[in-house]
């Protein structure tokens, strides 16, 4: 902004002062709030304007505050875009291409989406990643609202009970599935050991629970364990906001301990499993460490029994080198996380409205 002499600057005070005396007449004569609100932001802007004169600097001080408060979140937006950001949008624009990683890229069109339909081990993955949504998301709910119920009464050892719950989601992946694996040892394992000593199952009819359609049992089993207690804290937390009046209403009302949880408990408890549902949905779409260390065996590589969408992405991108087609795959991935969690923020939304 050029610079002002005095008089040009007492005659631009002298006008914007003109201007916001009659916005302020007006703002007081205005019956439509969402117009008062735009003309009470306009004062604001006038304000800020003749200060900026009258102090002849470059820079407000609001403007100088909000330049602080971008130097501070600066270096993490610009990891999140460098590191995230860019790399989203170029897997976006790679789907519609073929490249290997070090030809040239040739513009594919939809071509890699076509090739989904016809392609076995995705549709095995598709199948597989959503039958363990399916089952994974109400179990892990209900396990852990439950164990949260228990858990939220006066019980002898609640404190070491809540921790141990708690000890799965924190311990080491690689060091849980390898307790899991052993205990679930189709030869030595004591969960096969109890079936062929205490119920006389067959040796040749002992599960074998990391192959075949047991696979997905067992990985759907070991989630649930996995992460009910994280699932549980929030349950917990949400539980002990919730008022005693209301319990003591019921109660004088003279409502059982189901008609309370009915009533009162879950009611209480709508936004608290909203949140649960959208990230276990989310979390369960992106499974790949589970699935690798359960059944993917010495060399990793996992069966079509076991394969999902996530694990598909990396076989097809850093072993086959085809980037253009597990983008298209990742696309598919983002659809169906995005639109499941749609429906569910809408679903929210009616339920607040009703």
């Amino acid at each position: 902004m050029p610079k002002m002499d005095d008089v040009q600057k007492a005659e631009k005070i002298n006008s914007l002062q003109t201007e916001l005396t009659a916005l302020i007449a007006a703002v007081r004569t205005e019956t439509d709030q969402k117009r008062k609100r735009k003309m009470i932001e306009k004062i604001g802007e006038y304000n800020r304007k003749i200060d900026k004169i009258k102090s002849g600097k470059v820079l407000s001080r609001e403007t100088k505050r909000d330049l602080v408060a971008y130097s501070f979140i600066a270096p993490n937006f610009i990891g999140f875009c460098v590191f995230t950001l860019i790399p989203i949008i170029f897997a976006f624009a790679l789907a519609f291409m073929n490249w290997d990683g070090s030809n040239p890229i040739e513009w594919a069109g939809f071509n890699n989406f076509i090739k989904l339909a016809d392609d076995t081990f995705f549709l095995a993955a598709l199948k597989n990643t959503v039958i363990y949504c399916v089952g994974t998301v109400p179990l892990t709910m209900v396990a852990s609202l439950a164990l949260a119920i228990v858990l939220n009464q006066k019980v002898i050892g609640r404190g070491i009970f809540r921790t141990l719950s708690f000890f799965p989601y924190v311990a080491s992946l690689v060091a849980i599935t390898a307790v899991w694996k052993m205990l679930f040892h189709p030869s030595k394992g004591p969960i096969n050991n109890i079936l062929y000593n205490v119920f006389n199952v067959p040796q040749e009819n002992l599960p074998q629970w990391f192959t075949g359609g047991l696979v997905m049992v067992s990985m759907i089993l070991f989630s649930v364990w996995k992460y009910m207690g994280y699932y549980m804290v929030i349950y917990l937390a949400g539980l002990q906001g919730i008022s005693a009046e209301l319990y003591e209403a019921a109660s004088l009302d003279g409502a059982n301990t189901w008609q309370k949880f009915r009533y009162v408990t879950w009611p209480q408890l709508s936004s608290t499993t909203f949140f649960v549902v959208v990230m276990l949905t989310i979390n369960c779409f992106k499974v790949y460490d589970i699935a690798v260390m359960l059944a993917g065996g010495g060399s990793g590589e996992l069966t079509t029994s076991a394969t999902v969408l996530v694990y598909y992405i990396y076989q097809q991108a850093f072993i086959n080198w085809d980037l253009g087609y597990s983008s298209a795959v990742a696309m598919v991935l983002f659809m169906m996380v995005l639109i499941v969690t749609i429906i569910q923020f809408r679903g929210q939304a009616k339920r607040e409205r009703a």
